[in-house]
C-alpha cells in the first residue's frame, strides 16, 4: 500500500517576515497551530526545514511536540523534499503532499479532497489554490513520489529548485496533467497566508472571531471572512510573488 508523505516546507529566513512561522498564534504559534489544524494526518507530517543554522527553534519544536523533520538544501526546495522523502522512506508509488508552513488556517477537509482526487488517477498532480477559488493560505499539491524524483533528477534552473513543482507546472506544462479541487464558492480573493505583518493581523484576527479554536470548517472560514470586511481586507494591498522563468 503506497505511503503518505505530507512534507510542509519551513524555515526561519523568511525575507519579509523573518521567524514568521514561530510567532505566537493563539496558545501557541503559527506552525504549532498548522499541526493542529492538520491533528488527524499528523503521523504523516514531515517538516523540511533548513540546514544553514538557523532552523534550531524549527528542530526544537518539532522534537517538542513528535513531529518527524528533515534538514536541507535553504535555496534548493525541491531536493529538501526529495531527501526528506527518501530520508523516510519514500519509494515509487508512495504520495506527496506538498504545504507551506506559512498556511496557519489550512483545512484538512481540502487536503484530503485533493489526496481523494489525486487517488482518482486521472492527473499526474492534483491542487487546491486560488485558481480553484480558495483563499491564498490552503494551497495543497499532491504528486507521486516518482514524478517527486523526476523533477529531482532533472530539473537545472533555479526557479525549478526553489518552489519545487515549477518544473511540472511550467517547465513541462504540456506533458503533466493537472487535477484541480475546486471550492464551492470563489474566495480567491481573500488572502490568509503569512507573509507580512499585515497578513499576521488577519489571521491573528479570524482566530480570535473564531473562539481561537481549529475545530472550524473551510466554509465556516468563509463565513468569518465575509462577515467581518474590516479584518480580511487589511492585507489586500499584498501582492503575492510569482514563479518567473526564461
Amino acid at each position: 500500500m503506497p505511503k503518505l508523505f505530507i512534507i510542509i516546507q519551513a524555515r526561519m529566513t523568511s525575507t519579509r517576515l523573518p521567524g514568521k512561522i514561530l510567532l505566537p498564534l493563539r496558545n501557541t504559534t503559527v506552525l504549532g497551530t498548522m499541526i493542529e489544524r492538520l491533528e488527524l494526518l499528523k503521523s504523516h507530517i514531515i517538516i523540511a526545514t533548513t540546514n544553514d543554522g538557523s532552523e534550531a527553534p524549527i528542530v526544537d519544536f518539532c522534537n517538542e511536540h513528535d513531529v518527524s523533520y528533515f534538514r536541507g538544501d535553504t535555496e534548493n526546495v525541491l531536493s529538501r523534499y526529495y531527501l526528506a522523502a527518501k530520508e523516510f522512506g519514500g519509494q515509487a508509488g508512495d504520495i506527496i503532499v506538498r504545504l507551506t508552513s506559512d498556511c496557519p488556517l489550512i483545512d484538512s477537509d481540502v487536503v484530503n479532497n485533493v489526496i481523494s482526487l489525486f487517488k482518482k488517477g486521472n492527473c499526474d498532480i492534483a491542487a487546491a489554490s486560488s485558481n480553484c477559488g480558495f483563499p491564498r493560505g490552503l494551497d495543497t499539491e499532491v504528486f507521486s513520489f516518482d514524478l517527486l524524483e523526476t523533477a529531482f533528477n532533472n530539473a537545472t534552473e533555479d526557479y525549478e529548485k526553489e518552489h519545487v513543482t515549477p518544473y511540472i507546472y511550467l517547465t513541462n506544462k504540456d506533458k503533466y496533467r493537472v487535477a484541480e479541487f475546486s471550492s464551492p464558492v470563489d474566495m480567491s480573493s481573500y488572502r490568509i497566508t503569512l507573509d507580512e505583518p499585515s497578513d499576521y493581523e488577519v489571521i491573528k484576527g479570524m482566530y480570535e472571531i473564531l473562539g481561537n479554536t481549529t475545530k472550524f470548517t473551510y466554509l465556516e472560514l468563509v463565513d468569518a471572512l465575509d462577515k467581518h470586511p474590516e479584518i480580511s481586507k487589511l492585507n489586500q494591498h499584498i501582492e503575492q510573488k510569482k514563479v518567473t522563468h526564461g
